[in-house]
């Protein structure tokens, strides 16, 4: 039987499986399997199987209608988009002002009452990351009226958490070396955190940030659905209506600001790193 040398200077050598640990392993992936089954058998018991195998049919007929798209309906999607992208911005800036105060309260290193303060914070960014966005914006809307507003708050809700768990998660894994070396000259708390703490965690605050941002372009366009203004909202009306050329404008359109936002992010990220 072939042998090996561990690092601590012990041989071992290869062992066959017993009886027992090869039945308990197919026992295992049966209950996989079974689980498997039971979870699709869940799933799909109020599928009705025929529409299935017309879908492809009824998929092709839809993206039929969508062409040619309605290019001149462009021209009226220049507002929507801006109101998207404002959505999007002003969401995360409020996010990131929120969410630093909660980092900092939440980090063991930094907050000033590990029984209070930092259970409190680390509610409140649980909470926000627990709700989807088109949740925070169902419930904004019915409360504020449909329009942008809704779709912000919303967007910072959702971002909150987001930001706040990664950036409290980045000051945990600080030098303390370099905390306690300006801390022996005499400084201030507000001195020890803006020399010493700051510095350390601005790549990872603006690579956060600007990750954030990239994903909340994707989510306000969707937020419009809910009554929230922008692209979505332009979307919803066009299916209500089945103007179906328009919706392939509109989602062309959607596509085209993902991937810049995309392309821009990966720019800033590499100005940044």
């Amino acid at each position: 039987m072939p042998t090996t040398r561990t690092a601590t200077g012990k041989t071992s050598g290869w062992r066959f499986k017993t009886w027992r640990r090869t039945r308990l392993e197919w026992l295992g992936w049966l209950a996989l399997v079974a689980l498997t089954v039971l979870c699709w058998r869940v799933m799909t018991a109020g599928t009705i199987w025929s529409f299935v195998e017309d879908a492809p049919r009824q998929a092709a007929d839809l993206f039929g209608r969508m062409l040619p798209p309605r290019w001149d309906y462009a021209n009226s999607l220049w507002r929507p988009l801006w109101d998207t992208i404002n959505m999007a911005t002003l969401g995360t800036a409020i996010a990131i002002v929120v969410a630093t105060s909660l980092a900092f309260l939440a980090a063991r290193n930094t907050t000033p009452s590990m029984l209070v303060l930092r259970p409190l914070a680390l509610f409140v960014i649980v909470a926000s990351r627990s709700v989807n966005a088109l949740v925070w914006g169902l419930l904004l809307v019915a409360v504020l009226g449909p329009g942008v507003l809704a779709g912000i708050i919303a967007i910072a809700l959702r971002s909150i958490g987001f930001i706040g768990k990664l950036l409290y998660e980045a000051i945990e894994e600080i030098d303390e070396m370099q905390v306690e070396a300006i801390r022996a000259t005499g400084a201030s708390p507000a001195q020890v955190i803006t020399y010493g703490i700051v510095p350390q965690i601005l790549p990872a605050f603006a690579t956060i940030s600007v990750f954030r941002w990239d994903i909340n372009i994707r989510e306000s366009t969707v937020l419009g659905l809910v009554g929230a203004g922008g692209l979505g909202l332009a979307l919803e009306t066009s299916l209500n209506t089945l103007a179906w050329p328009q919706v392939s404008v509109i989602l062309l359109m959607i596509l085209a600001t993902v991937v810049f936002s995309e392309w821009l992010t990966a720019k800033v990220r590499k100005g940044i790193l």
